[in-house]
């Protein structure tokens, strides 16, 4: 089985703006699961893309409430034609530019409150 490594992101407070996360792929890597949260009830929304495509992962989705996250796995991630399959791991290559995007109100809703994501990859 593959190294499983996770990367964990957590922004206090109430987010006045949308929030913008790059990084750099370390390893050829598969994204498995997603956890995102707000500490309130929000209207959050998460797109996780790369450098050439900013939704290439997951499409825009709401983020969970009230300390209760919203899952995301490979059911909900997309391929590079924008479909959703029964199981689908976006395969990420090494160097690739990654950038997570999530919009603090949704459309102009509650702004989310103490965000805390979870991005759980295999290596390889």
């Amino acid at each position: 089985m593959n190294r499983i490594f996770q990367q964990t992101y957590h922004v206090a407070g109430t987010l006045s703006a949308d929030l913008a996360i790059t990084f750099t792929a370390p390893c050829n890597c598969t994204l498995l699961h997603v956890s995102a949260v707000g500490s309130n009830a929000n209207n959050g929304l998460l797109t996780i893309g790369d450098s050439d495509d900013a939704d290439e992962y997951l499409t825009s989705a709401s983020i969970g409430d009230s300390h209760v996250p919203a899952e995301f796995d490979g059911g909900d991630f997309v391929d590079t034609s924008g479909n959703t399959h029964t199981k689908y791991y976006p395969r990420i290559a090494d160097g690739t530019i990654v950038k997570i995007a999530l919009d603090y109100d949704g459309d102009g809703g509650t702004a989310t409150a103490n965000f805390t994501l979870v991005l759980t990859f295999a290596e390889g």
